[in-house]
């Protein structure tokens, strides 16, 4: 899912040296400005105490572009995952 999405890292390897790079860019770019726009709502105007805390300790290490666009990694895999199990959003660490 992350793949389709182009959410996943670049990694390229030859012999001894490896590098590791941005997201590919390789899948559906509208699905991916999508979750960038679902997490800023839920960041900065909802207030999603799991992903505003996840959000928050990144961009303390990288920019806010690279905190915001892992953090709609997360949340498609979180996605993904309620999808699969037939779940409901319940992130760990809150309580409703």
């Amino acid at each position: 899912m992350v793949s389709y999405a182009g959410l996943n890292p670049v990694i390229r390897e030859s012999g001894d040296s490896r590098f590791e790079g941005g997201i590919s860019k390789k899948g559906s770019g509208k699905l991916r400005w999508i979750l960038v726009q679902c997490v800023n709502t839920a960041v900065h105007r909802c207030n999603d105490p799991y992903l505003e805390r996840f959000y928050n300790r990144l961009e303390k290490r990288k920019s806010s572009k690279e905190a915001i666009v892992a953090t709609a990694r997360k949340l498609l895999v979180a996605i993904f995952h309620m999808l699969d199990r037939k779940e409901v959003y319940n992130p760990p660490g809150v309580s409703t």
